[in-house]
Formats: C-alpha cells, sequence, structure tokens
C-alpha cells in the first residue's frame, strides 16, 4: 500500500473559474443566474465541470476527503485538489459537498451554466465536542465565544427511529464569525436563501453556528416534535452598532444547497437569541435583493490575468466586502448589492496591501457589466513562461505547472507541447516564486523550483517533471488469487486518523461503485521507518463479511516520509471471518 499524508502547503488558487465572494460581511457570488426574484426551478439539470482545494482549520491540504458534484464524485489529492468534469448538476442551485471524517460537510453552491466550469476553496470546520448534556433533565453547553445551545428536557429523539433518547447528548459545534476573512471558505451554501414568501434572496450574515447531537456510541439525534432548543450567538463588536434588533435565523438544507428562512432572533445586548426546530447550520441573517456583475481583468497588453484577487466592498464600510478570483480567461462575475457605492480593487492575493487597480463603481436596479478591468501599470504584472519535460526529456503533454506566490499555489495546465505561459500580478517590484512541475502520465513531479520574477517577461529554465512520485495505490491477493489493486486517481484513495484510539485507517474504493472496497487499520503509536505495525483491521468486498485478525499480523512500515510525503508498507498473514464457519484468509498486501 501506499498513499499520502497531509502536506503542510497552506494556500491554493487555480485558473478555472472563480466564484466572487460578497458578504455583508461578505456574499458568495455565483457565475451566472439572474437577479432577486422567485424561487427558482430547482429541477432543470445542466452539464458542468468543478475544481478546487479542499483544506483543514489549520490551512493544511487534506488528502483523501470525499467530493460529489451532482452526479460525479471522487477525492482530493495531497495538495487538497479535486476536479469533478461534465457532470450533471442543479441549474440554479448546484452543490459540491465535501466530507471527511472528524469534520462537519464542507458544501458549497454556484449556478452552473453550460461552458463555465467553478471552482472553490473549501475550508473543513472541525467536529470537536463541546460539552454535554443530559437528555432527561435538559441544560446547555456555553462557549467561550459566546455561542449557547441550550435543550429543554426529554426533547432529544433518535434521528433515524424518531424513538426517545434518555442518555447522554454529546454536542458538536463551531461557531462562524461573520468578520473573518476565511468566511467564504468555511460558510456552507452561496449565501442565497429562500424567504418565507417562496423568493430567492442574497443574504447578509451576522453569524453562523455548526450543530450535531450524537448519542453514548455515536448514532446521530434531532430535537424531538412540538420541542424547541435555544441557540444564542455572539455579535461581533463591530457589528453591534448596526445589527438590527431582530433578525430572521435560517437553516441550511442540504438536499437544496440553499438557507431556509424559519423563524426570528432577537437581539440581547452583543447577543442574537432564538428558537429552533432542529441542528444544523443556522444562519443570523438579513435579506436583501441584488443585481448581477461581472468584469474581465487584463494586463496592458490585453492578456487576460488569471488568478487575480478581487475585492468589491461597500463605500465606507470596511466590513461590507467580498472577495473573489478570476479564471483562466481573467473573467469573474456574481450578485452584488443593488443602488451602492461600491469600490473594486484587483490584488496579487489577499495578504497584499496595494492593489494593481482600483476604481468606484454605483448600481442601480439593472445588471452591472464593467467590461474590461485594464491593469495599465506594467510594474504590476508578470508575464512567466517556460518548458516542461519529463524522464526521458520529451516534452510534458499532460500535466501542470504549480506555482507557490505570496503564499497561494496556483494551478496552470500545460499545452499539449509542454509549455506554459501566463500572467500574474506583482506585490512589489519582485516577487519570489516556488515552481512544481507535474507530468500526470507518468505520476511524476519536480522537485521545487525557485524563481524571482520581475515586471514584464520572465523566462524559466525548463523544468524537468522527475524524481518525485506522486502515485497512490493498494494492492493485495486473497489466498493467492489475481491481484486486486486500488490506483489514484482513477479509484478513491484515503487515509485517515482516529484521535481517540491512535489508528491509522487506509481506505480504498472504485469511484462510482462504492462496494467495492477495502479497508486497512494498524496503530499510529511509534510509527517510522522501519517500525511493526500490528494489523488490526482488514475489511475488503471480496470477502464481504466482518473479519477478525486471530493471529498477529505485522505491518512492515518501508517508507514514512515529511507531511506532504508518503507513507509505505506491506504485510502478509491470515485473517478469520467472524460468520461460522469461522473461514480463514491468507492475505498478502
Amino acid at each position: 500500500m501506499n498513499t499520502l499524508l497531509k502536506n503542510k502547503i497552506s494556500r491554493f488558487i487555480v485558473p478555472l473559474f472563480s466564484v466572487l465572494l460578497f458578504l455583508s460581511c461578505k456574499k458568495d457570488l455565483s457565475n451566472e443566474g439572474g437577479a432577486t426574484g422567485p424561487l427558482p426551478d430547482l429541477e432543470t439539470k445542466v452539464t458542468s465541470s468543478v475544481s478546487g482545494f479542499v483544506t483543514d482549520e489549520n490551512d493544511n491540504p487534506v488528502m483523501g476527503s470525499s467530493v460529489i458534484a451532482g452526479t460525479g464524485s471522487t477525492t482530493t489529492d495531497k495538495y487538497g485538489f479535486f476536479e469533478i468534469k461534465n457532470v450533471l448538476v442543479i441549474k440554479n442551485a448546484a452543490t459540491v459537498t465535501v466530507s471527511n471524517p472528524g469534520y462537519f460537510k464542507g458544501i458549497k453552491t454556484y449556478i452552473a451554466t453550460n461552458g463555465k466550469a467553478a471552482f472553490f476553496r473549501i475550508k473543513l470546520i472541525p467536529k470537536t465536542i463541546v460539552g454535554t448534556i443530559n437528555a432527561v433533565s435538559g441544560g446547555n453547553v456555553t462557549l467561550s465565544n459566546g455561542l449557547i445551545i441550550a435543550l429543554p428536557a426529554n426533547a432529544v429523539v433518535n434521528a433515524s427511529s424518531n424513538s426517545a433518547y434518555t442518555g447522554i447528548v454529546n454536542v458538536a459545534s463551531h461557531w462562524i464569525d461573520p468578520t473573518s476573512t476565511d468566511l467564504p471558505e468555511t460558510m456552507p451554501g452561496d449565501l442565497r436563501g429562500i424567504s418565507t414568501d417562496g423568493s430567492i434572496k442574497t443574504l447578509t450574515t451576522y453569524g453562523m453556528a455548526a450543530v450535531e447531537l450524537t448519542g453514548a456510541s455515536g448514532e446521530l439525534l434531532q430535537i424531538a416534535t412540538g420541542k424547541k432548543a435555544t441557540l444564542a450567538l455572539s455579535i461581533p463588536s463591530a457589528m453591534i452598532g448596526i445589527a438590527p434588533a431582530t433578525i430572521p435565523l435560517w437553516s441550511f438544507d442540504e438536499a437544496k444547497g440553499l438557507w431556509k428562512e424559519e423563524g426570528t432572533a432577537t437581539k440581547t445586548g452583543n447577543t442574537y437569541v432564538g428558537e429552533v426546530s432542529h441542528f444544523s447550520f443556522w444562519n443570523y441573517d438579513t435579506p436583501a435583493n441584488y443585481v448581477q456583475f461581472n468584469c474581465t481583468v487584463k494586463d496592458a497588453a490585453g492578456n487576460p490575468v488569471p488568478n487575480a484577487f478581487v475585492k468589491i466592498s461597500v463605500v465606507g464600510n470596511i466590513y461590507n466586502a467580498g472577495y473573489g478570483y478570476t479564471d483562466a480567461s481573467g473573467y469573474v462575475a456574481g450578485p452584488i448589492p443593488d443602488n451602492a457605492q461600491l469600490l473594486l480593487e484587483v490584488y496579487n492575493g489577499y495578504n497584499c496591501n496595494h492593489p494593481a487597480h482600483s476604481q468606484n463603481f454605483a448600481t442601480t436596479n439593472l445588471n452591472v457589466a464593467l467590461g474590461d478591468i485594464i491593469i495599465t501599470s506594467v510594474a504590476n504584472t508578470a508575464t512567466v513562461w517556460g518548458t516542461v519535460t519529463d524522464c526521458s526529456n520529451s516534452p510534458v503533454t499532460n500535466g501542470y505547472i504549480v506555482m507557490l506566490n505570496n503564499g497561494y499555489f496556483f494551478r496552470q495546465q500545460l499545452t499539449s507541447t509542454g509549455t506554459y505561459n501566463f500572467t500574474t500580478l506583482l506585490c512589489s517590484n519582485t516577487l519570489d516564486v516556488t515552481l512544481i512541475a507535474q507530468d500526470a502520465s507518468t505520476a511524476q513531479e519536480s522537485t521545487p523550483f525557485n524563481q524571482t520574477l520581475v515586471p514584464g517577461l520572465n523566462a524559466v529554465t525548463n523544468i524537468q517533471a522527475c524524481g518525485v512520485s506522486i502515485q497512490e495505490f493498494i494492492i493485495y491477493t486473497i489466498d493467492g488469487g489475481t491481484p486486486i489493486s486500488f490506483t489514484y486517481p482513477a479509484d478513491s484513495i484515503m487515509h485517515s486518523g482516529n484521535g481517540t484510539t491512535s489508528l491509522y485507517n487506509i481506505n480504498g474504493s472504485e469511484i462510482g461503485n462504492p462496494f467495492n472496497y477495502v479497508r486497512i487499520s494498524f496503530p499510529s503509536t511509534g510509527i517510522g521507518v522501519g517500525s511493526v505495525q500490528l494489523l488490526e483491521k482488514f475489511i475488503s468486498s471480496q470477502i464481504n463479511t466482518a473479519t477478525t485478525v486471530s493471529t498477529p499480523v505485522n505491518v512492515n512500515i518501508t517508507e514514512y516520509g515529511a507531511i506532504g510525503e508518503f507513507i509505505a508498507g506491506n504485510f502478509s498473514g491470515q485473517i478469520v471471518s467472524l460468520l461460522p464457519p469461522g473461514t480463514a484468509y491468507n492475505i498478502v498486501c
């Protein structure tokens, strides 16, 4: 078996489609779609492609996350990158759902259009148990950030059977700060919601919370019919002065990918308090109308500027700002507030304090198309050109160039002749970047190559995508039969840890056929190159029954790299089915 651990790289952007975020704090902007109006058609489907990067709460890429978009699915690679091409999605509310053990689901929603691909950066929220409540007597859990979850007595049921639950309730929760810079990455959906009158609105958030209740055995719990829990959220100090006295409550509908108005909350001091009838993601928002916006960012020579960081803010309100990235053609679009005075700024990245371009504009109740936004200052742009060859010094015909630029990673597809040519913005007169070339056909990549970019043309020395394997696989036999293999990206390879039992879980499954799978578990304690870990579990669809490791089986760790590198190993031994007659199986992996 050979699978990857998490990589420490913290920022990723790809030159595909950009979702411009505008929240009221920030509101997600989709690439197409009509303005505010009645509930849109949520049945019509179109063909769409979507890609993005998934990170954990510390901005580390998360490998092996399950990603579902429409009729397609995949898993994230060692950079947390995923891509699903040409799948059927709901046109007006296409969703991308990311799942990983120990985290709340990461869900993004967008309006899909034929010919436009969507790109997202998704930051997973840890599903941490923050307290417990006795289901019979009720009680509350209070977080240091002011989030309060209160349950009345005898108000909890098993979510699957609807039977009364009388044990200890484990409360997992996380407050989502509406003023945080990572809000567009962590929040579910795209801050569009269905109001009680059936119309669709954009939402201004004053705070969100993710809440999940589980029982002593890990079973999912919910609030009983006819009962209500109390949910209180702190209002950030910067927003207290503008926070309304009462505010609508919205829950997130995972099936539709949209928020749903359900009740109201009342402002008490610096806190909003409301009652909820179930737990999921909850949002305290004011609804508003919007108009559509688009523009295309180009350099002085008329070349598109991919991955440009675009910021739009309400003039005079630093908290009412949103951010997005241009696609490969320099295009960015989405809904923005109507009847407002706005400021548009274009940056190298959000951690750059000097915009390459800025301009004011106003909106009415009509859609806005600003056309080409020209970065007139040559000092703010650099064109990067180079070639990539494989281990045989032939041009890479199927690969990518990855660039670390001012804390961000960019991913540019190579041409069929192994070349790349793109424009990037500079934050200052020079910019130190790191380039990594990938050969998708041979699963090889280069060692990192450092380059200092200057204004104008930057010709980069040829980079050889060779020497570093990016292949992930699990291969095993049962009773000496035909080898069975799971190899990324044709198959899903997932690595996860369990903090309670200190186990490594290595999972493989066939994409599109989850009934073809394997799972291997062994302790992580003392692991390292040359260590021997005892096999705890081997489950596969070929055996199709619960098994046990009746006699010790040694897992030999032959490779254990740093974060971002490989874990590899092998084992052979016997497992036995738990069902009579206790059949023994000889495994070589």
